[in-house]
C-alpha cells in the first residue's frame, strides 16, 4: 500500500505502475490538522455573511443594532459585483489552503516507506522507484495506496 498527496500523486502513480507492472496504486487524501479543518468551515459563512451585508442593503444594519451603517459599508456596496467576487475566490483559496495537508506519505504493503512531513521534503522520482522496490519481493506482488 503506497499513500501520498495529490500534487505529484498522479506523475509518481504513472512512474510506479510502469516500473512494476501489475502494482495497484490507489490515491487518497490526506487530512489537515483539526485546527484547520475546522477554520475552513469558518470561511463559507464569512462569504456568504459578506454576500448578505451587501445584498441586504441599509436595512440589516437596525436589526443588528447599528443605527447607521458603518463606513465600510458604502465601499462594499458602491462595487457589489467586486465586492462579492473577490470575497467569494479570496474565500475559496482560503478554503484551499487550509484543507490542504501539503502531506505525501508512502506506504507499502502497511508499511511507512517514506513520509514528507517527516522528511520535509519530496522524493524523486528515482529515490521513490529504489525505496518501493526494496519492499516489493516481485514487481507484480504489491498493493498502493496514494493519499
Amino acid at each position: 500500500m503506497i499513500a501520498f498527496g495529490r500534487g505529484n500523486a498522479v506523475t509518481m502513480k504513472k512512474m510506479l505502475e510502469t516500473s512494476f507492472p501489475g502494482i495497484d496504486v490507489l490515491l487518497a487524501n490526506y487530512p489537515p490538522p483539526l485546527p484547520k479543518r475546522l477554520l475552513s468551515k469558518v470561511v463559507p459563512v464569512f462569504q456568504f455573511g459578506v454576500m448578505g451585508i451587501v445584498m441586504a442593503g441599509e436595512q440589516i444594519f437596525p436589526r443588528l443594532g447599528f443605527i447607521t451603517p458603518p463606513s465600510w459599508y458604502f465601499s462594499m456596496r458602491q462595487n457589489r459585483f467586486g465586492t462579492i467576487a473577490t470575497s467569494w475566490l479570496l474565500g475559496n483559496v482560503m478554503q484551499s489552503f487550509l484543507q490542504s495537508s501539503g502531506a505525501f506519505e508512502v506506504y507499502c504493503n502497511g508499511e511507512l516507506l517514506f513520509s514528507k512531513l517527516k522528511e520535509q521534503r519530496f522524493p524523486s522520482e528515482f529515490e521513490l522507484r529504489e525505496i518501493v522496490s526494496k519492499k516489493l519481493p516481485t514487481p507484480l506482488a504489491g498493493r498502493a495506496m496514494w493519499s
